[in-house]
């Protein structure tokens, strides 16, 4: 194998195509997976097989679906599909388990493997697909790195079923979950969307859903090539021509998908890049206010709901729940901890500050296609612009740093720098995952409610350091008393 990083965790395995990850090692860890879904089975288990598209994912893809069926499964290869829409059938399929090969916001020269498998009851009924615990994650990755593939003979491998309509049935239970009346209204309004689907997965998926709710569509990165026509991690510098687009059409709003189509950035009709912050925060509320209007809640408030959000998402969720009498849930960063906490939780919504909403309605997958949804919902419900409800929301500023570092365990030192820095000044500090440091009133961030997060990435090798205040100069100032803590 040649050299380059091989990242195996709970977010699945990531590696650069060609050099840590070749098809014999998709192959193999596509079998592992397999084999852990094949233990104890009576028959063959079913998985469901999809692929973000980018240009050069047909060898991972081949090696991943001969590994599965090389295992003992059978597959139902969806061809290009979403994240969320592979989990979408595989509640609707009731099959054992999906897989997609994705390296979901990965520059080019990635790929990877992500596994869902049905972990449980699900927090609505017929909702059981999502990311694997940290427990099942650690098996699969121990039977991929030991070699512990089940390999079955000729009479007992998989058999492959294509299917290529799973895009429509993902749009259309969105459509079924948001209701007849929040669908009409939105068709009545007739929003012009600009949707960037960086020419990868979401393409079919995300034009259907709009088009569903009579919206007029502008649609870049369109082609399906799988070509990214910009870096596809849906962060602002990457999207100046999808602000441009909205200025140029003039339209309501403009969504981004990543390539995998699990993570929604939004700019609103003035063109300006709200961020990804703000998707979970719009999201919940427009779910808060459905529960409202159904009268689904008791009327002194939302007090038995639950949102679940990761330590690096911005405080704004907190504010939320607090003005709707719900409480929030913070968990480790990772798809799968947040999944896991709503389940046992019975949250209504939940995600990631990444753009990543996990509406179990639907699925319990993050899915930006329930994210524009839930968007343009609560857009149609006010009759007012996305800049106007933003602006009437109170705002934090975040600021995001990455360092590179030779492995996951060399964060530890760093990690272990801050948290005693912290603790020295009285912060609460949570340690669930790498070091959470929360203040009521900052001294470094010049006063105010401000926190910073410092952790090594799942994903990607590097470690992440994210703060937040009230001004982007106090998360800014906030930083640099970190680095000055940790001798940077």
């Amino acid at each position: 194998m040649q050299d380059g990083p091989l990242m195996v965790g709970v977010s699945g395995m990531r590696g650069i195509v060609g050099a840590s990850l070749t098809p014999e090692i998709a192959a193999r860890f596509a079998g592992a997976f397999g084999s852990w879904l094949a233990r104890g089975a009576d028959g063959r288990p079913t998985v469901v097989v999809g692929r973000d598209g980018r240009a050069g994912c047909d060898p991972i893809h081949a090696a991943a679906v001969a590994g599965v069926t090389g295992a003992g499964c059978d597959v139902i290869d969806l061809g290009v599909e979403m994240t969320p829409t592979v989990g979408v059938m595989v509640d609707e399929l009731e099959a054992a388990g999906g897989l997609v090969v994705t390296a979901s916001h990965n520059g080019r020269e990635w790929n990877g493997l992500k596994c869902l498998v049905p972990e449980g009851e699900g927090v609505a009924k017929g909702v059981r697909a999502c990311a694997p615990s940290a427990r099942a994650a650690a098996e699969i990755a121990a039977a991929f790195h030991d070699g512990r593939v089940g390999w079955r003979g000729w009479a007992q491998a998989g058999r492959v079923t294509l299917r290529h309509d799973a895009g429509w049935d993902h749009a259309s239970l969105v459509l079924r979950r948001l209701g007849d009346e929040l669908v009409a209204l939105i068709r009545e309004r007739r929003y012009s969307v600009v949707l960037d689907s960086v020419n990868a997965a979401g393409v079919e998926g995300g034009r259907r859903l709009l088009e569903s709710l009579g919206c007029r569509v502008t649609h870049l990165g369109d082609d399906e090539s799988g070509v990214f026509p910009h870096a596809p991690e849906p962060t602002r510098e990457n999207l100046g021509a999808l602000c441009d687009g909205v200025r140029d059409a003039r339209a309501d709003v403009g969504f981004a998908q990543d390539p995998d189509g699990d993570r929604l950035a939004i700019v609103d009709g003035e063109g300006r890049y709200i961020g990804e912050e703000w998707t979970l925060v719009l999201a919940a509320r427009s779910v808060l206010e459905a529960c409202d209007a159904l009268g689904a809640r008791a009327h002194e408030g939302h007090r038995g709901i639950v949102l679940c959000a990761n330590l690096s998402t911005s405080r704004m969720i907190d504010d939320l729940a607090r003005e709707h009498g719900a409480r929030v849930v913070r968990t480790p960063v990772g798809e799968a901890h947040v999944a896991g906490a709503m389940k046992r939780e019975g949250s209504e919504i939940g995600g990631e500050g990444n753009g990543g909403v996990i509406w179990p309605g639907v699925t319990c997958v993050r899915d930006s296609l329930g994210a524009m949804a839930l968007v343009l919902a609560l857009m149609a419900r006010h009759g007012r612009t996305l800049a106007d409800l933003v602006g009437g929301m109170p705002a934090y500023a975040i600021e995001k740093r990455k360092v590179e570092i030779a492995s996951r365990g060399a964060a530890a030192p760093v990690v272990e720098k801050v948290a005693a820095w912290a603790a020295s000044g009285g912060a609460r500090v949570d340690r669930q995952d790498g070091v959470r440091v929360d203040w009521d009133d900052c001294p470094h961030a010049g006063g105010g409610a401000a926190w910073v997060h410092v952790r090594a990435s799942n994903t990607e090798p590097i470690m992440r350091v994210i703060a937040e205040a009230r001004t982007g100069d106090g998360a800014a100032r906030l930083l640099s008393e970190v680095e000055r803590a940790i001798g940077r």
